[in-house]
């Protein structure tokens, strides 16, 4: 699907800050972004992606911080405290 179709359907950008814990270090922490469409609040596409981390790849998850924001969206309005006019 299209970015503007998913976005129709309530796809809102979705991103992640994943903190894991290096394979040969287990003491210190990494950060990794992923961003992508994702269905807010179940989030499909996060879940399935982090299955596949903890499947396939060797450091362990700490924490999974996410915000998202819908791209379309009611444009903000405001009353102009003044009006003027050019001659």
């Amino acid at each position: 699907m299209s970015d503007l179709a998913l976005q129709m359907n309530d796809y809102r950008l979705t991103t992640a800050e994943i903190l894991y814990h290096l394979p040969d270090h287990p003491a210190l922490l990494q950060s990794y972004i992923w961003q992508e469409y994702d269905l807010a609040p179940r989030y499909p596409e996060l879940h399935k992606f982090l299955a596949f981390w903890e499947k396939n790849l060797e450091g362990p998850l700490h924490s999974v911080n996410v915000a998202n924001i819908p791209i379309i969206a009611a444009p903000d309005t405001r009353i102009a405290a003044c009006c003027l006019t050019l001659q």
